[in-house]
């Protein structure tokens, strides 16, 4: 027996050649005899097997217009093109096939045998429509024989036949109704018996069928409109394929495995349906060619024994051969549409592993180029954080001072990360401009949600700036006074200080705030100008009125001198750094500073002087008692009140 991939056209014309042959062989020479009633053979296919098949065979070719969904190149456009013609001509062939077996239902004898095993409770309504049938003929048989009779009579006799004709008619009419009565109650009991199959006979439930499938593949005649159809499908699926785009970044080249897995999956299952079609075929075909096997062995003895055979016995055989010729022409013709079937669905199977085949091909072509461009993508990677380490190396070379450090480096993580970012997406896209829309959609999204984390961000910037602040910094934000300890991209952070003395303390409590506070005209923030640190402080001495104005300034300014004498060069860097940092004014000098005041209580003296914010409490120690030493040397100056010196700090 051939194998599936072995059928051919050629193949499918020599099964149609030999099948006529065999039937002009065997009908040759033989006179034509009444149809004969071949479902007396037990192998037959019976009504509820047909019809299975055929809708067996309709839900198979309903299962195939899934293909129409696996087109997007130009090679699938080929193949559902020849895989919908194929479809169309299964489904003709096995519509041929079951309307050739309704006809050979309607050709068989209502009383007949195989109608009989389904009747055996309605035995007495067939024989009853047998009778009809019979009393009709006979009636049929009376009118025609007074027909000669009335046009030799004479007119007397030509009346009394005249009459004699009108009653044998009026009665040949009534047992016509009867008899058709009859036979629609015999018709209506045969269909609602015939295999379970309900009130209709197997052509109208091929006609049912029939309405489930497009016109043309149940009506041979629309071929030519199908072919059009189709082929206009073909050219609008064949110009969609070739417009479509081949995918150059990751994502397509992924989301195309994807698609040719499916595709892969989807054929697999299409090619067990035909399978199973296949095998559905093959039963149904198996008792029909049973039967020609059986015809063509007994048309063989009874040509080898005419020979030799008497006249009676020649004449039986000749009936015999002519009941073998009918009953051959009705299998053949009923064979013939499923032995086509059967090839067409090798075909059809042989397609679908050639496709599935070319799809594997592809398959690996897409793997090769996603391995290729997932190389490319960590070479270049490896690329970019090799030059992002030779640019830190750089910065820790070049580069001494630690604030401008850290912002190089800042600055270079920045750029290391937009960069691969932009690598990855160009990679992974399959086009410009789905980088940019892509780019467009996450921006307005991430606008909308982190609209305050975008804002943070851009104030880090601002906050490291040229007289932003740094780690180690005092500042003072929104009434809170710190010391700096950490600044991020979003926050930073402060070790808060008690306030109300002249030397702030940690109080051991960490505050943060968000970038975003240098956009707040409402929150200040307060720092110590770059490369300075120290604060003003001031003690406040009262002395009696009647001592000398001169000797009080003289003593006071030479106490607060010696007092800050080993602070003063320290304090003098301090004012040439503010000076070369505030370039557009010129800082006076860091030393201390005394003023008297003439009041009715005395006379009252201020010193201010300046102390390193770390050194605060030691120099205002060292001033106090430099000014204590100064009171009570000779001559003594003599203070006024009761309340110790203090010193404060000056208020900003």
């Amino acid at each position: 027996m051939l194998r599936d991939s072995e059928f051919s056209p050629p193949f499918l014309y020599s099964i149609e050649l030999i099948i006529v042959v065999l039937v002009v062989a065997l009908g040759m020479g033989l006179s034509q005899a009444n149809p004969a009633n071949i479902s007396n053979s037990p192998d037959v296919p019976k009504t509820g097997d047909i019809v299975q098949f055929l809708g067996k065979t309709i839900a198979w070719y309903h299962g195939t217009a899934i293909e129409q969904q696996l087109v997007n190149e130009p090679t699938d456009v080929t193949f559902v093109d020849d895989n919908s013609r194929t479809a169309n001509q299964i489904v003709q062939l096995a519509f041929d096939f079951a309307r050739q077996q309704a006809q050979l239902e309607a050709k068989q004898p209502k009383g007949g045998q195989a109608q009989n095993s389904n009747l055996s409770q309605y035995q007495s309504l067939v024989q009853s429509a047998q009778n009809a049938d019979q009393q009709v003929q006979e009636l049929q048989g009376e009118v025609q024989a007074l027909k000669p009779k009335i046009e030799a009579a004479s007119a007397k006799k030509r009346t009394d036949l005249e009459s004699q004709m009108a009653e044998t008619q009026s009665e040949l009419a009534l047992q016509q109704a009867r008899r058709d009565a009859l036979h629609g109650m015999v018709d209506f009991v045969s269909g609602a018996s015939a295999n379970g199959m309900g009130a209709t006979g197997l052509r109208a439930q091929v006609e049912e069928l029939a309405r489930s499938v497009p016109s043309a593949l149940s009506d041979p005649t629309a071929n030519s409109q199908q072919d059009q159809a189709t082929s206009q499908s073909a050219q609008s699926k064949t110009s969609a394929a070739l417009n479509r785009e081949a995918p150059s970044g990751i994502w397509g080249l992924i989301g195309n495995l994807f698609r040719l897995s499916e595709k892969k999956r989807t054929l697999n299952q299409e090619i067990q349906s035909t399978d199973s079609l296949t095998q559905a075929c093959k039963e149904i075909r198996t008792p029909l060619v049973n039967n020609l096997k059986s015809l063509i062995q007994n048309g063989d003895q009874l040509a080898k024994a005419a020979d030799t055979a008497d006249r009676a016995t020649l004449s039986q055989q000749k009936q015999q051969l002519d009941t073998l010729t009918n009953q051959f022409k009705q299998i053949s013709a009923s064979l013939l549409p499923l032995s086509k079937q059967g090839i067409l669905l090798g075909l059809y199977k042989r397609s679908l592993i050639n496709w599935q085949d070319t799809i594997k091909a592809e398959s690996r072509q897409e793997l090769r180029s996603l391995l290729t461009k997932l190389s490319g993508l960590v070479i270049v990677i490896i690329a970019v954080f090799a030059i992002a380490e030779v640019w830190r190396r750089a910065i820790y070379r070049y580069i001494q001072e630690t604030r401008r450090r850290y912002q190089f480096l800042l600055l270079r993580r920045i750029v290391l990360w937009i960069v691969i970012a932009i690598v990855i997406a160009f990679t992974f896209a399959s086009e410009l401009g789905s980088v940019v829309t892509f780019a467009g959609l996450i921006t307005a999204g991430v606008a909308v949600a982190l609209q305050n984390v975008i804002v943070s961000i851009v104030g880090y910037f601002f906050l490291i700036g040229k007289f932003g602040i740094r780690v180690g910094d005092r500042v003072q934000v929104s009434g809170v006074t710190g010391e700096v300890v950490d600044i991020g991209l979003v926050r930073f952070h402060l070790m808060e200080l008690g306030s109300g003395a002249a030397d702030l303390q940690p109080t051991g409590r960490v505050v943060a705030f968000s970038n975003s506070i240098v956009f707040q005209p409402s929150s200040g923030l307060f720092k110590q100008i770059p490369g300075t640190s120290f604060l003003w402080h001031e003690v406040n001495l009262t002395f009696a009125p009647e001592m000398d104005y001169h000797l009080i300034q003289q003593r006071v300014t030479a106490a607060a001198d010696a007092a800050f004498k080993d602070y003063s060069e320290n304090m003098e860097r301090q004012r040439r750094q503010m000076e070369y940092s505030l370039t557009s004014i010129s800082a006076g000098a860091l030393k201390p500073q005394v003023r008297l005041h003439f009041t009715a209580s005395g006379i009252e003296v201020t010193v201010r002087f300046p102390v390193e914010l770390h050194k605060a409490a030691e120099i205002d120690d060292r001033v106090m008692r430099e000014l204590l030493d100064t009171v009570d040397r000779e001559p003594r100056l003599r203070l006024i009140g009761t309340a110790t010196p203090t010193v404060s700090t000056q208020p900003a």
